[in-house]
């Protein structure tokens, strides 16, 4: 590692982008009523006795006058699928709320929904620091929805996962890998299958060592507004594409991933026998019918197993289809003729 003794701001900010953090909306109001809010990643735990928080806030802030006067904030720790909030908060705007949903909270300050926690502060102290300016909180009230949070590293936002699943390689001996040649057969038979399947997006996904990893998507009629990016890390219980190697590799491979993400996915108040539960049914419904399921009220997403000669799960290949409809039957057959060209191999 080199050292550098002499730096400017550039090189010093790249450096301090290396500390990976979560992402925060920091919410305030003024004396007239009117909500403030920026995104903020330097937010820091402070103290649990007396529970103290603290945010630093840059001078050059629209917003500065109003977080330095005002008695209250609340920080909003953002979940995983709010990048698009975090950039909205980012931008100098005069109605940073305007389609925004949340409740008041502690000092009438702007509470967040969908995030994955909140803290509502008690301004008690702040200190100048350069061409910052840090305020210091008491924590009076707290909520957690237990939802996966937003991290930020490197410029990039990120989804943080659990260290403690082990490398590729010491899983390996728990399932059979898809050769390049039965990737390359699987990827060359898409655009056909495609076209049977009604010109819909399809993909193609191996198990990796942070579990469902998308190696191939294959745009269609339907493809969605942002176009799937390769080398994507899909959740396990919660798309359709995890769930079928959840139902169809051993499940020694998986358990410790599907235990992960159940606990980090259970909403508050739901007890862990009925959400696992509600997994396992579905899990046996991919298993009976041979294609695992997922559906939200825009869109139905399917994914059934390719099979390796000796009957092994090597690949995943997923179909996006229209809220309502069902493909799944179709899907399997489409993976099945995969399999049966990757069998002719030996």
């Amino acid at each position: 590692m080199a050292t550098l003794t002499s730096f400017d701001s550039r090189q010093l900010r790249n450096v301090l982008g290396t500390f990976t953090t979560g992402v925060t909306i920091v919410t305030t109001r003024d004396a007239h009523g009117v909500p403030h809010g920026v995104t903020a990643n330097s937010f820091s735990s402070v103290s649990l006795e007396p529970p103290l928080v603290l945010w630093s806030q840059a001078l050059t802030s629209r917003s500065l006058p109003a977080f330095r006067d005002s008695e209250y904030f609340a920080v909003n720790v953002l979940a995983e699928d709010q990048i698009e909030v975090s950039k909205h908060f980012a931008k100098p705007q005069d109605d940073k709320f305007a389609g925004v949903s949340y409740t008041e909270g502690l000092g009438g300050v702007p509470v967040l929904e969908g995030t994955v926690a909140h803290f509502e502060c008690v301004k008690v102290a702040e200190y100048p620091a350069g061409d910052h300016v840090i305020y210091l909180g008491r924590v009076e009230r707290v909520g957690h929805s237990g939802r996966l949070p937003l991290a930020f590293s490197h410029g990039r936002y990120m989804v943080p996962v659990s260290h403690d699943f082990g490398t590729l390689p010491a899983l390996a001996g728990g399932f059979a890998v898809a050769s390049a040649e039965a990737v390359r057969i699987a990827t060359d038979m898409l655009p056909g299958l495609q076209e049977l399947l009604g010109n819909r997006t399809l993909g193609l996904a191996v198990w990796g060592n942070k579990g469902p990893t998308v190696i191939r998507w294959e745009p269609g009629l339907d493809d969605p507004d942002e176009e799937p990016r390769t080398g994507l890390v899909l959740n396990i219980t919660r798309t359709a594409t995890g769930r079928a190697f959840a139902a169809f590799l051993p499940s020694k491979v998986t358990r410790a991933f599907v235990e992960e993400d159940l606990r980090l996915s259970r909403i508050a108040n739901e007890e862990e026998p009925v959400q696992r539960q509600r997994f396992d049914d579905a899990i046996d419904e991919a298993r009976r019918d041979g294609v695992a399921r997922m559906s939200t009220g825009e869109a139905s997403a399917f994914s059934a197993p390719i099979y390796d000669p000796e009957r092994n799960m090597i690949i995943a290949l997923s179909a996006i289809a229209t809220a309502g409809e069902d493909i799944g039957a179709a899907l399997a057959e489409a993976a099945g003729s995969i399999s049966a060209a990757i069998a002719e191999l030996n």
